[in-house]
């Protein structure tokens, strides 16, 4: 046999190796749906936790607590940031655009009126976050 022909066996050895070596190391990066699965459930955003009061804390209105000696404790459950929404308020509210609705469609109500009424809507929710916040703030 000629150098070339030597050559180029060992040349065709050598790439067929690596092509092995490539498609061994590329089948250890599949994974299997188990772990694609626990891969998701790690990424999840956590659950939140409300823990009770321990012995000797005593919660709080805010949800912050204090030991005796003045050092704040985590504890005590936590609250919202802010009063929450009631059922009844929701309930209220949806009521009175309902009937809003109504009025307008059964024509007891002028198209001045119902607009004027939109646009108080409107500007409430509009301006509501950035007073509650300046609130927050102060």
């Amino acid at each position: 046999m000629t150098k070339n022909g030597i050559r180029i066996i060992a040349n065709v050895t050598r790439i067929a190796l690596f092509s092995a070596a490539a498609a061994m190391t590329l089948a250890g990066c599949l994974e299997t749906p188990e772990e694609k699965a626990a891969f998701r459930a790690r990424q999840a955003a956590p659950t939140p936790v409300v823990m009770n009061a321990t012995k000797g804390e005593a919660p709080t209105v805010s949800g912050l607590s204090h030991y005796k000696d003045g050092y704040p404790g985590f504890g005590a459950p936590l609250t919202a940031a802010n009063v929450q929404m009631s059922d009844q308020e929701a309930g209220g509210l949806q009521s009175k655009l309902t009937a809003l609705t109504a009025q307008r469609k059964a024509g007891t109500i002028s198209e001045a009126e119902y607009q004027r009424r939109v646009a108080e809507f409107r500007k409430l929710a509009a301006e509501h976050g950035a007073d509650t916040l300046s609130e927050i703030a102060n």
